[in-house]
């Protein structure tokens, strides 16, 4: 490993070479979304090598602290081991772990296997530790790049409730308190088809256009302090069969980046209000989330000397109840990219940054 986590403490240093050759493990196994069932296995085994009685609903792995106290405050890590199919770019094997120039290469190294392993070594630092003020419990889900059903959203009604929540993803261990949600709706614009040679039909693209135009000049008028204002993008349109008949449907597809100043329901609201097409939400699921920025895990980070911003991306947070910060090892910008990797040196800063952010809370 290189110098940086050489010199961690002795305990840390073990931690994050047995982080290390768990995410090489983990890379060698094929774990698209809704294929995570090897995955699943390799993560039971580390902990049945720990010793550490674990859990299992489909393909989520969890486990509770050696001292859980249903009377204490619970708080969840939560990271994923479902990857992104490898593009077309890739120049490496995607499934090889390679270590080279201080780089780990391999689909799911940065996104998000350098977190998930960084807080499963985490999560076994404090695993014995018998007077805390929190219980701990570390979920390893499946599905988050496909914002399914089947991965942390199943595992919530089986786990306690949280007070707070580490959500795993590559920040380069900063701090996103805040984090928007998603809302795609699909959208149909009807006309009357007619001949185009005529005077006839009414034209289901013009009522489109006219909608979409409203979409790129309107804008919601609370603005978030820390994401910002609610994105609307137009990202997909079709209309039409052949070059001569007039279209009497057109559809087109908004992605909405929401802040914590609306609810989902209240953007559907507005947007329908405002257009003639009919307006249909695909999900109303994921929803923006966020930490107070006084929060005592917030600061014991701003207390290493990171800093905190508004994350533009959705996670698995945006299926919790509870608050949530998203923080971990690695850059968001090689998510999903070819070629993927993670620097050998963030993992054990991960496995560090998150002990030491814990040890000032739990």
């Amino acid at each position: 490993m290189s110098q940086p986590t050489a010199s961690l403490p002795t305990r840390q240093l073990i931690l994050a070479d047995e982080a290390l050759a768990l995410l090489k493990r983990l890379i060698a196994i094929q774990s698209y979304s809704r294929e995570e069932n090897q995955t699943a296995i390799e993560i039971e085994a580390f902990f049945q090598e720990k010793q550490i009685p674990c859990q299992r609903l489909k393909n989520n792995i969890w486990v509770k602290n050696r001292h859980f106290d249903p009377a204490k405050p619970t708080l969840l890590l939560n990271s994923h081991h479902d990857t992104v199919k490898p593009n077309k770019s890739w120049t490496l094997d995607p499934f090889f772990p390679l270590e080279s120039d201080g780089k780990l290469f391999g689909l799911g190294s940065n996104d998000a296997g350098g977190c998930l392993v960084s807080l499963l070594a985490t999560f076994v630092y404090f695993y014995d530790r018998p007077y805390m003020a929190y219980n701990i419990v570390m979920a390893a889900t499946a599905e988050e790049e496909i914002s399914g059903r089947d991965g942390l959203e199943l595992l919530l009604p089986e786990l306690p409730t949280f007070s707070f929540a580490i959500v795993g993803e590559p920040t380069e261990m900063q701090l996103a308190i805040a984090e928007k949600g998603l809302l795609v709706l699909d959208c149909t614009a009807t006309g009357v088809s007619g001949h185009a040679a005529r005077d006839e039909g009414d034209n289901a693209i013009y009522k489109a256009i006219k909608d979409i135009n409203w979409l790129t000049t309107y804008q919601f008028p609370k603005v978030s302090p820390t994401l910002g204002p609610i994105k609307l993008s137009v990202t997909i349109i079709n209309a039409g069969t052949q070059h001569n008949v007039v279209p009497d449907i057109c559809t087109f597809t908004i992605d909405v980046r929401v802040t914590e100043q609306y609810t989902l329901e209240d953007v559907i609201e507005t947007i329908q209000a405002n257009i003639q097409s009919e307006v249909k939400p695909r999900s109303i699921r994921l929803k923006p989330s966020s930490i107070p920025a006084d929060h005592p895990i917030v600061l014991a980070g701003l207390a290493l000397g990171r800093h905190t911003y508004g994350s533009p991306t959705t996670s698995d947070q945006a299926v919790l109840n509870c608050p949530s910060l998203k923080c971990g090892p690695g850059h968001s910008a090689r998510s999903h990219s070819a070629d993927e990797f993670i620097y050998l040196h963030e993992i054990g800063e991960g496995v560090n940054g998150y002990i030491q952010m814990l040890e000032q809370v739990v």
